[in-house]
Order: C-alpha cells, then sequence, then structure tokens
C-alpha cells in the first residue's frame, strides 16, 4: 500500500509526461529516476565506495541516453563501454584484492538491474501504441499491489516466501493476479480498445506476475544489505527502488509484449 500512497502523489506528473509529454521528456524522467534509484542500489550494495558509486550511478543514467536512438548496436555499445570502463577502474583502483571481484559483480548489476531494464520504458514509449502500454502496465501493477494487500490482509494464512518477505501470503499473490486483470480489463474497455481481451488477460498475468517477483527480488536485495527501505528518498515510503521493483521486472516485459505479439 505504500506504493500506491506513492502513486497517488506522483500519478499525476507520470500521466502528464506520458500523454502529453513529448519522448525526449518521458525519456529525461526515465533518467532521472534511473539515477537516483542507482545512487540507491550502490548505496545499499556498496556503502564503503561512495566515490565509485556516485561516478557509476552517473554514467549508468547517461548510458539511458543511447535508448532514445532506438538503435540496438547503440545501446550494446553504450552498455559495453559502461562494463569496460569499470573493470578498469576497479582495475587500478581496489583497496582489498579480496573485495575486488565482489566489488566489481555490485557495480555491473548495478547497470543490469537498474539502467538497462527501466530503459525498456524508454523503448516502449517509442512504439505504436506506447503510451497506452506504459499506462495499462502501471494500472497492472497498481492494481494488483492493492489487490494482494487486501486480499492477503484478509485471506492470508499461508506464507509466500518467509525467507525474504514474511509479511506476503499465497493468497495475497493470487489476489493481486485477479486484481491485476480486472484492472486491465476495466483499462481496456475504457482507454485501450485495441487491445484484444486475450491480450489484455495474458499481459496482465505476465505482467502482474512479474511485478510481484520483482517485489520479491528487492526484498531479497534489501535483506542481503541489511536494510529495511532502499533508500529515505520519499519520506515515510522509503526509496525510489521501493517504489520501482514491480516496474523493473514489469517494463521490459511488457515492450517485448508490445514488440514481438500485440498486433492491434
Amino acid at each position: 500500500m505504500k506504493r500506491l500512497a506513492t502513486a497517488i502523489v506522483l500519478l499525476p506528473l507520470l500521466i502528464l509526461l506520458i500523454v502529453k509529454g513529448t519522448p525526449f521528456a518521458f525519456s529525461c524522467f526515465i533518467i532521472v529516476i534511473s539515477f537516483l534509484g542507482l545512487m540507491e542500489f550502490y548505496q545499499m550494495a556498496l556503502p564503503g565506495r561512495k566515490s565509485d558509486w556516485l561516478v557509476a550511478a552517473a554514467t549508468g543514467a547517461v548510458v539511458l541516453f543511447s535508448f532514445l536512438a532506438g538503435d540496438r548496436l547503440i545501446i550494446l555499445a553504450a552498455i559495453t563501454a559502461f562494463v569496460l570502463a569499470f573493470a578498469l577502474h576497479m582495475l587500478f583502483r581496489f583497496d582489498d584484492i579480496r573485495d575486488a571481484a565482489r566489488e566489481s559483480a555490485l557495480l555491473m548489476m548495478g547497470l543490469v538491474y537498474v539502467p538497462l531494464l527501466l530503459g525498456h520504458l524508454i523503448l516502449l514509449r517509442n512504439l505504436s501504441f506506447g503510451r497506452e502500454w506504459i499506462l495499462l502496465m502501471l494500472v497492472i501493477v497498481m492494481c494488483g499491489d492493492s489487490a494482494a494487500y487486501y486480499s492477503g490482509s484478509a485471506l492470508g494464512r499461508t506464507r509466500l516466501y518467509p525467507e525474504v518477505s514474511p509479511k506476503k501470503s499465497v493468497e495475497g499473490s493470487i489476489g493481486g493476479i485477479l486484481g491485476s486483470i480486472a484492472g486491465a480489463v476495466i483499462f481496456k474497455l475504457a482507454v485501450f480498445p485495441q487491445l484484444t481481451y486475450l491480450h489484455c488477460i495474458l499481459a496482465a498475468i505476465l505482467l502482474g506476475v512479474l511485478g510481484q517477483l520483482g517485489d520479491l527480488f528487492e526484498s531479497l536485495l534489501k535483506r542481503s544489505c541489511g536494510v529495511k527501505d532502499s533508500g529515505t528518498i520519499i519520506p515515510g515510503h522509503g526509496g525510489i527502488l521501493d517504489r520501482l521493483d514491480s516496474i523493473l521486472f514489469a517494463a521490459p516485459a511488457a515492450f517485448y509484449y508490445a514488440y514481438f505479439i500485440f498486433r492491434p
């Protein structure tokens, strides 16, 4: 529900950017969000190497500018340059050689986890019906999150994955998927008539499941790093990653579904 409360505050700005903003303005917003999220990831994972994660977060955000071109070779070249640059950086700047492999892996993982996954929203925005797909993804994630909370609170008996997230239940997860389907159907009827019911339900299940898995994965990272929230940028609601966890996993799936499967 924290994600839902935050979404209510930020949703008008986000919808304005999606519906009325240019692709460049929307991309700039995603790049800023990616920078903040990557900062939080490195602050959790590499708290003792502040100078490294500041530079890595900025560089990772710059990599997202390659997504504006929409050319796969340019994107691949930008990611490759990032990996090589920080591999060489760690080669000559490690503090303790016993930690060098772990720290290098975490630097690279940050790029894969935040900018690479989030960058698919930039690619999705430029597709036919890209605006509708982004809004559909948000509806699926938020309705699923809300439905999971209420159904889990009322009916939750069986723990879903207690080692990672003790409060989540199987009943809440099922309720979340049903909520995602309901939200997607309503969105199709109100906004996206080009979407067939089959695509609507399949997309809701796919994105809803991945959204829940993204939430669990971020919980795994936080528990591994020994922190409660990824950050404090949103007072009372944690950090950017706490709000993006579901979207990070859902965004690539939404793009590839819209690109390879959806035929209006």
